[in-house]
Order: structure tokens, then C-alpha cells, then sequence
């Protein structure tokens, strides 16, 4: 689709217009490298961009808004079930869910933690098989299902259980930018987009948006590119033994904490267009991976990653302090 066809429809701030956030951004653009390593849980409180972020990138890859579970989201309604009104007609014909209409795009769950643990549950399963199983109200099938997964949370509104935080893959820690400099240049940039979204809105074109659209494009190139190169690119064993280290020395339980780095460090070289994975690209990659396994973030909702946790890096990696 060219920039021309999408560029009256730009009402969500393009991806590149993003001030900061590089965490939040490079969770998401992972995710979409490695579908493997299983969505991506923003926790941060409310004002600090997350919908706004998920919004972007979904608009950048997909050209569409994300497919949204809303709290109150029923079983039938996630997985599908039968049309209400063929129904009472005494016909069967299925209604699909909303993972089934996510395939191929990205479900976005908003305050995740009030969602019911059963339904995450569903959802996390699908995310880590790629298979939708409905056995309910006579129907018995498997259906193919990809997407990337991601589910935001307000820490001070209670968290997700241990079992069900390590299901995501990747966590980041959003919090407002505090920097003057940086909160001024994101005020002039929603300002900026605002005017441009009224010129859109009166007929006239926007460069502004034009050219924003256009580095989205580039970025989206990129993004696919790498996607393409993933599965070419090394491990090398001592950085898998490394990645195996890391997870035991933040005591983070099962394998799933080791994995989850290296298909993140994996994705990251892709990203970078290197053959091999290095261990400045688990550094990279290794709090996002970590901070929701450990056991001091598993029972603080604010997901501490404190010095002592970067001097373990350091040390595994060997690698200088920051």
C-alpha cells in the first residue's frame, strides 16, 4: 500500500514520530522477528505511551489497528462459538474469535492483569503453539494462529501470577519520561501531529505525516528483512551457555527464561544484519528477558532490576559497566 492511499487514514502518531520509549520499541519489533519468543507485557502506569506505542507499530506492520481483547472478554468471544442469530434459526454456523481474527496481525490486550486467568491462559497457549484448539459446544477443531502478542498493566493495580508472567516472553518497564528536554519534544511533536491531522481533515496534504509515513515504511522494510534472516543466524555455544547462566545466576525457574534470551539475542543480530550472535546482544536483550523471572521482580510489582542484576550481566558477559 502506498504512502499516498494510507496518509488520510494516519490519525495514529506513525511509529517514527515516537520520542524515546527504545525499550518499549525494540520488545516490539523482537516479537515480530521471533514470533517464538511469545508476546511482550508493558507494565507502566497509565499516561506513559503504551497504547500509543502498540498502536504505531501495528498501523507501521500491519496497516490496521491491533485486534483489542477487552476486560470483560468471554471464553466464546476469545476462542469463537456459534452465531447467536442462525442459533435461534436452529442453524450452526460458527463465529469466529478474536484470536482467529488477530492471525497474521497483533492482539492487543490493554490492563491484562484484570483479564481473567483462565482467558490469558487460552490466549498464552495459542501464543506459544501457533494452534487455536476449540473443543466447546460441539465443535472439535485445530486451527493455525499467529500473532504477536502484547498485554500492557498498571503495576499499582495488581499484577499477573508468576505462572502466567512467565508465559510472556519479553517485559519491559515503561515509565513517564522525565528529562525536560525529552517531555518538551514529545509535547511538539502531539502538537505538531495534531495540526497535521486537522490539515488532513480539511483536504489538504501533510508532509509532515507524508514523511513520517515514508521512515515507517523504511522501518517496516527492515523489520521484515530481518524477520527473513532470523533463522540464518549463529548461536555459538558459548553464548548459549552463557544465556543458560544468566537465567540460574537471577534463579529464574524452568528453561524458559535461557531460551527466551536467545531467541531475543538471536532476533537483535538479525536486526543489526550480523551472521552471529554476540554477547553485547544478550546484554541487549537480557532485562527484558529476565526481569519477570527473577525472584525479587516476582514478588514486586514494579519488576526490580536493580545493580546487582547488571553487575551479574557484567560479570557472565564480561563485560565493562555501562
Amino acid at each position: 500500500m502506498s504512502v499516498e492511499s494510507i496518509s488520510p487514514l494516519a490519525k495514529i502518531l506513525p511509529y517514527s514520530l515516537i520520542v524515546g520509549q527504545k525499550q518499549l520499541k525494540l520488545a516490539l519489533e523482537l516479537a515480530y522477528i521471533a514470533p517464538r519468543i511469545g508476546g511482550v507485557l508493558l507494565s507502566g502506569q497509565r499516561g506513559t505511551g503504551k497504547s500509543t506505542a502498540v498502536r504505531a507499530f501495528t498501523q507501521m506492520m500491519y496497516g490496521k489497528l491491533p485486534v483489542t481483547l477487552p476486560i470483560n472478554a468471554t471464553e466464546d468471544r476469545v476462542v469463537g462459538g456459534w452465531q447467536i442469530d442462525k442459533l435461534m434459526q436452529s442453524e450452526l454456523k460458527p463465529q469466529p474469535g478474536l484470536l482467529t481474527d488477530a492471525d497474521g496481525s497483533l492482539l492487543y490486550i490493554d490492563e491484562v492483569n484484570l483479564l481473567d486467568d483462565h482467558i490469558v491462559n487460552i490466549i498464552l497457549d495459542v501464543t506459544s503453539t501457533g494452534i487455536l484448539e476449540v473443543q466447546r459446544d460441539g465443535q472439535d477443531k485445530q486451527l493455525p494462529v499467529s500473532f504477536t502478542l502484547v498485554g500492557t498493566m498498571n503495576p499499582e493495580e495488581g499484577g499477573l501470577r508468576p505462572q502466567l508472567l512467565d508465559r510472556f516472553g519479553l517485559m519491559v518497564s515503561v515509565t513517564a519520561e522525565a528529562n525536560e528536554d525529552e517531555r518538551v519534544k514529545i509535547l511538539q511533536t502531539v502538537l505538531e501531529f495534531d495540526g497535521a491531522v486537522t490539515e488532513l481533515k480539511s483536504g489538504k496534504s501533510s508532509s509532515y505525516i507524508n514523511d513520517a509515513l515514508e521512515e515507517d515504511q523504511k522501518r517496516k522494510d527492515v523489520l521484515q528483512t530481518a524477520k527473513d534472516k532470523f533463522s540464518s543466524v549463529k548461536i555459538p555455544e558459548n553464548i548459549a551457555r552463557n544465556c543458560v547462566k544468566l537465567a540460574a545466576a537471577v534463579k529464574a525457574e524452568g528453561n524458559r527464561g535461557d531460551y527466551t534470551i536467545a531467541l531475543a539475542a538471536r532476533a537483535y543480530a538479525a536486526l543489526e544484519d550480523v551472521e552471529e550472535v554476540t554477547n553485547e546482544h544478550v546484554a541487549t536483550v537480557v532485562q527484558m528477558a529476565l526481569q519477570h523471572r527473577h525472584p525479587e521482580g516476582l514478588q514486586n510489582s514494579q519488576m526490580l532490576w536493580n545493580e546487582k542484576y547488571q553487575q551479574i550481566v557484567r560479570d557472565i558477559l564480561d563485560l565493562e559497566g555501562d
